[in-house]
């Protein structure tokens, strides 16, 4: 499950995996900000809060996980990842060859310089 929720004054989704990202959990959070970037253009960003990397439940959630990014990270400026999980620190490296948004890895303590840092 991937808990989220759209700061609609700042501009900032934040993600939460609460275990396995499921295939309907992208449905879900397009659904809640695709309506604010038809009218704003843009998400100032996105913070990922996961203490570990929770992986998909299925190739389907990968999927769909995958068409989320396709169709949305155009309009993402940046992506903040607060975690201590290995997995997480290297995509940064990994998605600057495809993805448009500037991508940074936070210590799981550090949520509010990733915040700060979302928010210039």
């Amino acid at each position: 499950m991937l808990a989220h929720e759209l700061l609609r004054k700042e501009g900032i989704l934040l993600l939460r995996p609460q275990g396995p990202i499921q295939a309907g959990d992208f449905e879900s959070v397009a659904k809640l900000v695709d309506p604010y970037i038809e009218q704003t253009e843009e998400l100032r960003g996105v913070l990922i809060e996961a203490p570990s990397f929770p992986g998909w439940d299925s190739f389907a959630a990968l999927v769909s996980h995958l068409r989320f990014v396709r169709d949305h990270h155009r309009h993402i400026a940046k992506i903040a990842a607060v975690s201590d999980s290995a997995v997480l620190s290297i995509i940064p490296h990994i998605t600057k060859h495809f993805v448009k948004a500037e991508f940074r890895h936070f210590n799981a303590n550090d949520r509010e310089a990733a915040l700060a840092w979302l928010r210039e």
